[in-house]
C-alpha cells in the first residue's frame, strides 16, 4: 500500500469515527429534552424527617416535582430524623439495589460508609443531600446538594452577633446535635462564631434520636429550665426549622414577650413566617430545602441515564430577617421555601 492510499484510508477512518461520535453527541440533547426522559430509573429518596414535617415536607416537595418533571420510580423514605433508623433505612435501600439513592447524611461518615462501600460495588449512583459526608463521597464518590454545616453555622453566629447588638460578655444559649461529627459540624459553627466574639454561650444538646424535630413541643421542658435557670440571657439559637417555628410557645412557657429575647436559627416554614410576623423570630439561615429534594433525583437521572458526574451544590442562600422575610412568606406557607 503507497503513502497517499494509507493516508486516504487512515483520513477516512478518522472521519468516519468522528462522524459516528457526532452522532451520538447529538442523540444525547434529544433524549435529554424528551418527556419522562428518565422514566426506567429507579431510586430511593430519603427525605429525612416523618410525613408533614415543616422541613422535609419542602425536602419531599422539591422531590416530588423533580420525579414529575423527570419520570424516575422514587420510593420516598421517612426517618422521623433518627439516625439510626436512617442507617437501617439505607442497609434496605442498598439490599434493594435502585439505580439511585439520595441519603440525608446525619448519620455522619463512619456509619455510612460500609453501606455506601456496598452500593458502590453493586454500582448504584450515590447522592447526599442536607448533611454533607466529605470521607464517603471521598472514598465511594457521590455528590452532595445542601449547605456546608460548619460554614453556614458560624456564618449565623456571627449574623445573630450582628442584628442582636450582643456585646462581650452577653449570654446565648445554643441547642444542638452537637455529638454528631457530621450533622452537629453547623451548632458547632454557630458556637465558636459566639464564642469568638466574646459571648458566653450555654450548649443544650438536642437527642440524637430526633424526638425535639419529629416533636417540637418535648423540648419546652428543658428550654424554660434554661432560661429561668439563665434569666439573663439574650439570645436562643434553635437547630432547625421544626423548632424555630414553636418559639412562640416556648418563650411564653418561660413568661417572656416577643422581642424579649432574640431567637435566631435554621429554614423557613409558614410556622416561622408567623414567628416574624409576631415578633418572635429575628433571624434565620435560608438553605433553600426545596432544592435538596429536586437536584439530588436530577443528578441521579443524569448519572444512570448521561453518564454525567454527580452535582455538588451548595444551597446556603444567606438570611431571612423581620425586613425581608415577607418576600419568602407566600412560598414558605406552600412549603415551598
Amino acid at each position: 500500500m503507497s503513502i497517499t492510499t494509507r493516508r486516504t484510508v487512515l483520513r477516512s477512518t478518522v472521519v468516519a469515527a468522528a462522524a459516528a461520535l457526532c452522532a451520538s453527541i447529538s442523540s444525547l440533547p434529544a433524549l435529554a429534552l424528551d418527556g419522562q426522559w428518565c422514566k426506567d430509573v429507579h431510586i430511593r429518596f430519603f427525605v429525612g424527617g416523618a410525613e408533614g414535617d415543616a422541613f422535609g415536607t419542602i425536602v419531599y416537595n422539591g422531590a416530588k416535582q423533580a420525579a414529575a418533571d423527570l419520570g424516575p420510580k422514587v420510593d420516598y423514605i421517612f426517618s422521623q430524623w433518627d439516625v439510626e433508623k436512617m442507617v437501617q433505612q439505607l442497609r434496605e435501600a442498598v439490599a434493594v439495589k435502585p439505580q439511585g439513592i439520595a441519603m440525608m447524611g446525619h448519620p455522619g461518615d463512619a456509619a455510612i460508609m460500609p453501606l455506601a462501600e456496598q452500593a458502590h460495588k453493586d454500582g448504584i449512583k450515590m447522592m447526599y443531600q442536607n448533611v454533607p459526608v466529605p470521607k464517603v463521597v471521598a472514598a465511594f464518590g457521590g455528590g452532595y446538594v445542601g449547605a456546608q454545616q460548619e460554614q453556614q453555622g458560624r456564618a449565623l453566629g456571627v449574623e445573630a452577633f450582628k442584628l442582636g447588638k450582643l456585646k462581650a460578655g452577653d449570654k446565648a444559649i445554643m441547642i444542638g446535635p452537637f455529638e454528631n461529627e457530621n450533622r452537629g459540624a453547623r451548632e458547632r459553627g454557630t458556637v465558636a462564631a459566639l464564642k469568638e466574639a466574646g459571648v458566653e454561650v450555654i450548649q443544650l444538646s438536642s437527642p440524637p434520636s430526633g424526638e425535639w424535630a419529629s416533636d417540637p413541643n418535648l423540648a419546652i421542658p428543658v428550654i424554660t429550665a434554661a432560661l429561668l435557670n439563665h434569666p439573663d440571657v439574650k439570645a436562643v439559637g434553635y437547630p432547625g426549622g421544626q423548632m424555630l417555628g414553636n418559639v412562640a410557645t416556648y418563650m411564653q412557657a418561660a413568661g417572656r414577650k416577643p422581642g424579649d429575647i432574640f431567637n435566631f436559627g435554621f429554614d423557613t416554614s409558614p410556622q416561622i413566617v408567623e414567628g416574624f410576623k409576631g415578633g418572635w423570630v429575628q433571624l434565620t439561615a435560608d438553605q433553600q430545602p426545596f432544592l435538596q429534594g429536586y437536584l439530588p433525583i436530577l443528578s441521579l437521572c443524569q448519572q444512570v441515564v448521561l453518564g454525567l458526574a454527580p452535582m455538588n451544590v451548595d444551597t446556603g442562600a444567606g438570611f431571612v430577617t423581620p425586613q425581608n422575610y415577607e418576600i419568602v412568606s407566600e412560598l414558605a406557607k406552600q412549603a415551598l421555601r
